[in-house]
């Protein structure tokens, strides 16, 4: 004979409602994790205001504390809610690349790397600003010095180096 068979009607409803307390919330949060794979985030928030209405909405005249228990339900309601948001399993919803092309915009990837080689070639200039070096030593200031000749003195020298060896 099984223990439930044994059990007292008593016994029976308290272990119902112990496997409602510790079990409820891990199926509600794995339930919500799939939804929200499946359906995307926001509807999780959908959820989370339909269930709010209905708790809410909700009526019962035998119990004195319902309305405390409506308060605590939509509570743990909020915290497992907040514990699926906070998820690493919870995936975050693709944005939606339709809405963001521009109209007539290409999709071919070649096409696209064509016109970003172009953009950036036409806004050499602009992108690398010269770089102004100011002295404040008085008596004047040193000649500048840019990239091209620096690498020209040491292409120099180390010519002027591999004749000698």
């Amino acid at each position: 004979m099984s223990k439930l068979q044994a059990a007292t009607p008593e016994d029976l409803q308290r272990l119902k409602l112990e496997a409602s307390a510790y079990f409820g919330p891990k199926m509600l949060k794995e339930s919500l994790l799939r939804l929200c794979q499946v359906c995307g985030s926001d509807s999780l928030e959908r959820f989370e205001k339909n269930m709010v209405d209905q708790i809410e909405a909700m009526q019962d005249d035998d119990r004195a504390n319902f309305e405390t228990l409506k308060e605590f339900a939509i509570e743990q309601l909020y915290a497992c809610v907040r514990e699926v948001k906070s998820s690493p399993d919870m995936k975050q919803p693709l944005e939606e690349t339709e809405t963001r092309r521009t109209p007539g915009r290409s999709q071919k990837p070649e096409t696209l790397e064509d016109q970003l080689q172009a953009g950036l070639e036409d806004s050499f200039p602009a992108s690398d600003p010269p770089a102004v070096v100011s002295t404040a030593i008085p008596g004047g200031s040193k000649k500048l010095v840019g990239t091209d000749e620096v690498l020209k003195k040491q292409r120099e020298e180390a010519a002027k180096n591999s004749d000698r060896s």
